[in-house]
């Protein structure tokens, strides 16, 4: 589903992210972890076409981002860590305008954004100007928003943040029942309990490399209790040690 090849981020002489190769499967939930600076979010910004790389590509859903763009970005949801959100209009104008920008049907705008709205407890809100949301029910409105054109890719950037354990439970459920579907969620968090929890495989980065890769048991084969034990003796041992995965396509 997310096909990256040789992608590579440069700013002058500054390497930000070193040739990465990796597949996500379809009906997959790819946990994407690594301490701050890591190229985590320059990551995730060339996967969402907000940045450009500086080589190598992008495949999304058969689609090439680079070569028709329009076309692959139909096909992702993106959450950023800070959502942008037009605070003056209400959550029913806010998704009226961004299934607009997807080309969504009016009418199911209306049905489905009536349905997330309810099933995510937001629709005795639906006229309230969103300057007036919580900081949890501005992330629950983005997450709708997100989901009203059914992306077959769905990248989430630190979904977590600032929610209470009930919001939190729901994003967490959200993630795997668009799995479920067939579709692909590629998750960055900082929780590490989040990803031992939702994630299918984990990726770990350090320094724009692609450090470590597996299912967590894969990934615990050293004997490490939980994700957590994992992560700080990959991340360690990679600075005392730089090393890289093999080269050429990582499955």
């Amino acid at each position: 589903m997310i096909r990256i090849e040789h992608l590579e981020k440069r700013y002058g002489k500054f390497q930000a992210l070193h040739p990465l190769d990796l597949h996500v499967r379809a009906g997959e939930v790819f946990g994407f972890l690594g301490p701050n600076g890591a190229g985590k979010t320059t990551t995730i910004r060339i996967l969402a076409g907000v940045l450009p790389p500086s080589a190598g590509r992008v495949v999304v859903d058969g689609v090439d981002l680079a070569t028709d763009p329009v076309s692959a970005r139909r096909r992702i949801g993106f959450i950023p860590d800070r959502p942008y959100l037009y605070e003056k209009l209400t959550a029913w104008e806010f998704l009226e305008f961004i299934g607009g920008v997807y080309d969504v049907a009016t009418e199911r705008i209306r049905e489905e954004g009536r349905a997330l709205l309810e099933a995510h407890s937001l629709l005795p809100f639906s006229d309230t100007l969103i300057e007036g949301f919580s900081h949890g029910m501005k992330q629950r409105l983005v997450l709708i928003a997100t989901l009203l054109h059914h992306p077959r890719v769905f990248i989430v950037d630190e979904p977590m943040v600032g929610l209470d354990p009930q919001g939190a439970r729901q994003i967490k459920r959200v993630i795997r029942d668009v799995a479920a579907e067939g579709r692909t969620v590629f998750l960055s968090t900082h929780s590490l309990d989040v990803a031992q929890e939702v994630c299918d495989r984990i990726g770990i980065i350090q320094h724009g490399r692609l450090v470590a890769l597996g299912t967590l048991e894969e990934l615990r084969k050293g004997g490490d209790a939980n994700l957590e034990a994992v992560f700080l003796k990959v991340v360690e041992e990679e600075a005392l040690h730089p090393s890289l995965l093999p080269p050429g396509e990582v499955q």
